[in-house]
């Protein structure tokens, strides 16, 4: 047995079993885990563009809150459907990243990630200077969600990061993921093999992209409001850089394990007040620093152990 067929069979376990949660836990639970999802496939979106096209970017919440409040404003004034409104935030976060990646790939060094960065901030930008439309700092409320029940959002979060989990990983493990891994490990020699490096990456981009504005979309109609500081602040994409770094880089799915970890750590450990940021950071740090791998790798040298 292969081990993208492992891998696969383990995820499909767990994913079965997550299934089961709401069937025996409380509705506090599943919210958080319900967050910790979508933060999931944010943190797998980051992982396909950095761990594979070896692409740094420190801006991962200008693509989620491209598609986070253009959905939003879809919802919010020409009351357009909910599916309506994700797919057209998720088709802007695509258009948006071709517009910040075609001239910043062209960069070399810290540069990409400097744009990226910056892009980041102008959208903060944006969002106060039309507060009239866009609700500024207090937030956009949306008269649609995606359900009332706990339950039902909980299963929606799961599934869409069970399916976007398995189209990325995928893509990971084919001809073009290998092609992303060698432009990213060494650009000058996969080009002399013929192949074209910018536009895998691009491509790679996109791929983040659209996830990223997907589930931007999808996380703020289930909070039923879209707000700078939920997914445009810089600590949003912070948090996602860290989960994918945490949980191991290309893995993809070791992502969303990290995700999940570092949201349930920092609830668990919030009676701890400021406290908890610092406790939650040193483990990233520890894992960082002494286990390169990650969760995912830490996982698959205990269980060859």
């Amino acid at each position: 047995m292969s081990g993208n067929t492992k891998t696969f069979g383990l995820a499909l376990i767990v994913v079965v079993a997550l299934a089961c949660l709401p069937f025996g836990v409380s509705g506090y639970v599943l919210g958080l885990l319900t967050l910790a999802y979508y933060f999931g496939v944010f943190a797998m979106s980051w992982d396909l563009l950095f761990g594979f096209a070896g692409e740094v970017n420190f801006g991962p919440s200008f693509l989620i809150g491209v598609g986070a409040y253009t959905a939003g404003l879809l919802n919010h004034y020409p009351h357009w459907p909910i599916w309506a409104c994700v797919v057209t935030g998720a088709v802007a976060s695509v258009i948006a990243g071709l517009m910040l990646a075609v001239p910043a790939l062209r960069l070399r060094g810290p540069y990409f990630g400097l744009v990226t960065l910056v892009a980041v901030l102008l959208l903060q930008n944006l969002i106060v200077l039309y507060a009239g439309i866009t609700g500024g700092e207090i937030g956009l409320d949306l008269p649609d969600v995606l359900s009332i029940d706990e339950a039902n959002n909980y299963w929606i979060a799961l599934c869409f990061m069970s399916v976007s989990g398995a189209c990325l990983f995928g893509l990971s493990r084919s001809a073009v993921g290998l092609i992303l891994q060698a432009s990213g490990q060494d650009a000058v020699q996969a080009a002399a093999l013929g192949f074209n490096v910018t536009k895998h990456k691009l491509a790679a981009f996109c791929v983040s992209a659209l996830f990223s504005g997907l589930a931007g979309a999808m996380l703020i109609f289930y909070e039923g409001t879209a707000s700078p500081g939920t997914v445009v602040d810089i600590a949003v994409g912070v948090q996602v850089i860290i989960a994918a770094v945490l949980g191991g880089r290309r893995t993809i799915l070791g992502a969303a394990l990290g995700a999940i970890f570092l949201i349930v750590a920092g609830e668990i450990l919030r009676p701890l007040g400021q406290l908890s940021t610092f406790v939650v950071s040193a483990v990233a740090l520890l894992v960082i620093l002494f286990f390169p791998g990650g969760f995912l790798g830490l996982l698959s040298r205990s269980g060859r152990g």
